[in-house]
């Protein structure tokens, strides 16, 4: 420990959900250590560079015993951008080695590990963590894989680990290639240059599961400290919003002046994902934990973030009254 701080450790912590997971637990006392490939510019924790893919177990377990961590969170995974084998072993492989790790560690902290709802594949009401899931993407059958693998190890008494099955996370930070981020990839030179902007997507069909990314932190930060080891937990709002809507709520909040054409191209891997939804109350129960955010706010706040980002210098750039013509 530093001081009287408790140690976690996140790997993937610089990553979306990682990154915020990793200020949360900042925000709450801890000493933070975030694991990755490379710290990004602006970087707010302590920060070790390790390629996850390229390390045997032995190191990362010298590296977790010289921490002595309350508190590990697996927060590797990310599919954004890759091919199906590539999400196998970034999703499955880098778990097992984390596990493998923990085996040989002396310290015993409590290991976190962020699944996905893909996980279950195509429900048709909100999804239930005793139902036999049947993951039909390959991110879903990698991660699934994954959570087996730390289930197992809880069973046996090999690690102290609970598995939380996030929604689509939203807010400050996301990725540049999903929905949002590509709709705000065509309004913030627009709203930079007080011009209307045109929109291009595949059809706005799906309707999902979203939450507030910090409140998906805060999750993470609940589950660390509670008795919940072996258990699947679900993370979301229990609720499934069509897509459209958001694109729509971003449009607005952009102030920004934009037509959005949809039309059919090249299915991505989420394309056969067309509706999500789980059920947040064993989350509340065993966590303490419910969503805090509305979806309008982290829109809002993302939207916000991503002018910053654009702009270059730190502050919004200026945007118009609200004046789109949505899908």
């Amino acid at each position: 420990m530093t001081g009287d701080r408790p140690r976690v450790v996140v790997l993937g912590g610089t990553g979306f959900v990682g990154a915020h997971v990793a200020d949360a637990f900042a925000a709450a006392g801890h000493d933070v250590l975030t694991v990755a490939r490379r710290a990004p510019a602006g970087h707010r924790h302590r920060f070790t560079a390790l390629d996850l893919g390229g390390t045997g177990p032995g190191t990362l377990a010298r590296l977790l015993d010289a921490e002595d961590p309350v508190a590990v969170v697996d927060s590797t995974g990310s599919s954004w951008g890759l091919g199906p084998g590539r999400m196998a072993e970034r999703c499955t492989r880098l778990s097992a080695l984390l596990l493998d790790a923990l085996r040989r560690a002396a310290c015993r902290p409590r290991l976190v590990h962020l699944g996905s709802v893909l996980e279950y594949g195509q429900p048709v009401a909100p999804a239930d963590p005793r139902r036999t899931p049947a993951p039909d993407t390959a991110y879903g059958r990698a991660k699934l894989a994954a959570t087996r693998a730390v289930l197992a190890a809880a069973d046996a008494g090999e690690v102290d680990a609970v598995v939380l099955r996030l929604v689509n996370a939203l807010g400050p930070g996301l990725p540049a290639t999903s929905l949002l981020g590509r709709v705000a990839a065509a309004l913030a030179p627009a709203a930079r240059a007080g011009v209307a902007a045109r929109v291009t997507l595949a059809p706005l069909e799906a309707r999902r599961d979203f939450v507030d990314v910090r409140d998906a932190a805060e999750a993470v930060l609940a589950a660390a400290g509670r008795p919940v080891t072996g258990r699947v937990l679900d993370i979301g709002r229990g609720e499934a919003v069509p897509v459209r809507t958001l694109v729509r709520l971003l449009v607005q909040v952009s102030g920004v002046q934009a037509t959005v054409v949809e039309r059919a191209g090249p299915a991505g891997w989420r394309a056969g994902t067309r509706w999500s939804c789980v059920d947040p109350t064993p989350a509340a129960a065993a966590l303490g934990w419910r969503p805090r955010r509305d979806l309008r706010r982290a829109v809002t706040d993302f939207w916000h973030d991503e002018l910053r980002r654009y702009s270059g210098d730190g502050e919004p750039a200026a945007a118009g009254p609200p004046r789109q013509r949505a899908p």
